[in-house]
């Protein structure tokens, strides 16, 4: 039984990651309506970049994070003014094809700029952990826990109690009418997207010094999007409850299945979470039902 409750805790620590990754497809979703299929890249670009300061340039962690977090909320303005902007008026399916596009773009990117190579982060947090009650968790797990769910608290306050937050949440309601209030909608977008780098930026690096950072890191994203949709597409406080149960459950996954089957069960168990809550509740634990009539 104590095999079981480490599993859940550590599934739990690492599910607070997801939650923060989980809070950039939310937030384009909720202004833009687009669900952005280049977020893993995103997140390794950012996890790299992050690491480039770090190690070749030795530069120090303050300096490195905000330097690795200016500069992906400068590619995140890029993207939505070059990429995103112009298909306004287009399609919703012709945006998203635009962003599994990027996706395809920066998987083919990152090796050529960054090589292909697994590299580490320096020792950044303290070694050891904590036990209570003969379960343990390591200061790198649950500092990372602490961080990612106190950052994604962070931005449920700005969503809710800032100007900003408040008009961006107005142009989530409706651009049109957002407008018509001289809300400068455009902007609204690009700072949607800023805010959705610089949360996967923290995201890869808190998932880097947990695991490795690798071109392979982009595929966590897909493996947090059953987190967006347990949660809610539109939805900030569901990304804080749905990340931990889909990391407890895959934690579980990986150590009852995949030790007998051994064919990744633990990738596998999110994508079964996201058929069981589009059967059972497609708009998510806490995202807003939309039912069209005619």
């Amino acid at each position: 039984m104590i095999f079981f409750w480490q599993m859940v805790l550590s599934g739990i620590m690492l599910g607070g990651v997801y939650s923060l990754v989980a809070l950039g497809f939310v937030i384009i979703y909720k202004s833009t309506g687009v669900i952005n299929f280049a977020q893993g890249q995103l997140l390794t670009i950012g996890a790299m970049v992050l690491w480039s300061f770090l190690v070749p340039l030795s530069l120090p962690f303050w300096a490195a994070c905000l330097l690795s977090l200016g500069c992906m909320a400068i590619v995140g303005m890029l993207i939505e003014r070059f990429c995103i902007r112009p298909m306004t008026g287009q399609p919703i399916m012709a945006v998203v094809v635009m962003t599994i596009g990027l996706s395809t773009f920066l998987d083919s990117l990152i090796p050529s700029v960054f090589g292909g190579v697994e590299r580490a982060y320096p020792p950044l947090f303290p070694g050891g952990g904590i036990f209570f009650m003969g379960l343990s968790a390591s200061y790198e797990y649950l500092l990372s826990f602490i961080m990612a769910i106190l950052l994604v608290f962070i931005f449920l306050y700005f969503f809710h109690y800032t100007r900003k937050g408040i008009i961006m949440r107005a142009v989530a309601d409706g651009h049109d009418i957002a407008r018509s209030c001289g809300v400068r909608v455009g902007s609204i977008f690009s700072l949607s997207w800023v805010i959705a780098c610089v949360s996967v930026t923290i995201g890869g690096f808190l998932l880097g010094s947990i695991e490795s950072v690798t071109p392979a890191l982009s595929s966590v994203a897909m493996l947090v999007f059953p987190v967006v949709i347990l949660g809610g597409l539109d939805s900030v406080r569901g990304c804080i409850i749905a990340g931990p149960i889909v990391g407890a459950v895959q934690m579980l996954a990986i150590a009852y299945i995949d030790p007998i089957t051994e064919g990744g069960a633990g990738d596998v168990i999110p994508y079964i979470i996201i058929l069981l809550t589009l059967i059972f509740r497609p708009h998510g634990i806490f995202g807003q039902a939309h039912i069209e009539r005619i």
